[in-house]
C-alpha cells in the first residue's frame, strides 16, 4: 500500500489542440513533475510501473495525451480508468478554448490541425471536440484559455497544482462572476443566472458603480427576490460542496452571471464567497472576469 504522504501522483494533460498544453507541461516541469509528451495510451501503464518500481525516484508524473496519438487515442479512457482503480492519485487536467480562439492560434502558427483530415482547421476542431467529449466529462479540472495568455495560464496551473501537492490537499473553489454578453465560462462546473433580478444599470445613480460597492450591494440585496434566491443557492451549495469533498474532487468552479458582469453577479459572487469561507474553511478564490470590460 502506498502511504498517503508518499502517494504516487499522475496528471493526464489533455484537451483541445492549441489550448495551451505546452504551457501547462512547462509549468509542471518547473514544479518538479516528470513530464512526458504525446505518450501512446498503451504505454502509460508500463511507464507508471517503471516510475514506481524499485529504485525509481519519480513520485509526480504528468502525461500529455491527445489526438496526436491517432488510433491509439481511443484507448485513453480505458487506460485512465485502470490507473484510477489502482493506488495512484490520478487526475485529469483538460484544456478548453472556443472555436474562434483556436482558429486564430492555428492561423498564427500556420500549423495543420491534427484532427483536420481532408478538411480545414475548423473541421478539425469540431472533430476533436467530439473525440474528447468523454474525457472532458471525466476531467477533474477544466481550464478555458480562450481569453488567457500564457503567463496567466502558467500562474493558474502552478497555483492549482502546488495546492494539490500539499499533504492536506483539499477541494479548491473558484468563483467567477461574468456577463452573458461577453460569453459564458466554458470551464464552469456550476452556473447560475441572476438576470432575473432588477438591473442596477437602469438606475442612473448606480450605473457608474460596481457590485463591489455598498450602494450597489444594498440595491441588489434589497430586492424582494434576492433573499429567497440566496437562501436557496446557499442551501444547495451546503449540500453540493461537501459531496464534492467526499468524492475527492479537487477543483470546483462556480460561475454566476448577469448581463454585463458589473453589478448583480459581482455582488452575489462576493456574498457566496463569504459564505463558503465561513462555512467550509476551504480555499476560495474570486475572479470578477468582466469587471471593467464595459
Amino acid at each position: 500500500m502506498i502511504e498517503a504522504m508518499d502517494q504516487f501522483r499522475v496528471v493526464i494533460i489533455t484537451g483541445m489542440s492549441g489550448a495551451g498544453r505546452s504551457t501547462v507541461s512547462n509549468a509542471l516541469e518547473d514544479l518538479g513533475w516528470f513530464v512526458i509528451d504525446n505518450l501512446p495510451p498503451s504505454l502509460i501503464g508500463r511507464v507508471t510501473e517503471l516510475a514506481t518500481g524499485p529504485g525509481a525516484s519519480v513520485n509526480k508524473l504528468a502525461l500529455v495525451a491527445d489526438v496526436r496519438g491517432r488510433e491509439f487515442f481511443t484507448e485513453l479512457v480505458d487506460t485512465i480508468q485502470q490507473l484510477q482503480a489502482g493506488e495512484a492519485d490520478v487526475r485529469i487536467l483538460f484544456l478548453e478554448a472556443d472555436d474562434e480562439a483556436l482558429v486564430r492560434r492555428f492561423e498564427e502558427t500556420r500549423r495543420r490541425h491534427p484532427a483536420a483530415g481532408d478538411g480545414g482547421v475548423l473541421a478539425g476542431i469540431r472533430r476533436e471536440r467530439e473525440l474528447l467529449s468523454e474525457l472532458r466529462g471525466m476531467a477533474d479540472l477544466i481550464i478555458d484559455t480562450s481569453q488567457t495568455n500564457v503567463h496567466e495560464l502558467r500562474d493558474r496551473v502552478m497555483d492549482a497544482m502546488a495546492d494539490s501537492d500539499s499533504e492536506s490537499a483539499q477541494l479548491r473553489i473558484d468563483l467567477v462572476s461574468f456577463g452573458f454578453k461577453h460569453g459564458t465560462p466554458r470551464d464552469a462546473d456550476l452556473l447560475f443566472d441572476v438576470r432575473f433580478l432588477p438591473n442596477p444599470h437602469w438606475v442612473e445613480s448606480l450605473r457608474g458603480h460596481t457590485g463591489r460597492e455598498d450602494v450597489v450591494r444594498d440595491y441588489v440585496f434589497g430586492q424582494p427576490a434576492t433573499p429567497p434566491f440566496m437562501e436557496a443557492l446557499l442551501q444547495l451549495l451546503d449540500v453540493v460542496v461537501p459531496g464534492y469533498v467526499q468524492e475527492g474532487k479537487r477543483y470546483l468552479t462556480i460561475a454566476i452571471g448577469c448581463t454585463g458582469g458589473k453589478h448583480r453577479s459581482v455582488a452575489i459572487t462576493d456574498a457566496v464567497a463569504d459564505h463558503l469561507r465561513e462555512t467550509t474553511k476551504l480555499p476560495v478564490s474570486v475572479d470578477h472576469r468582466d469587471l471593467g470590460s464595459e
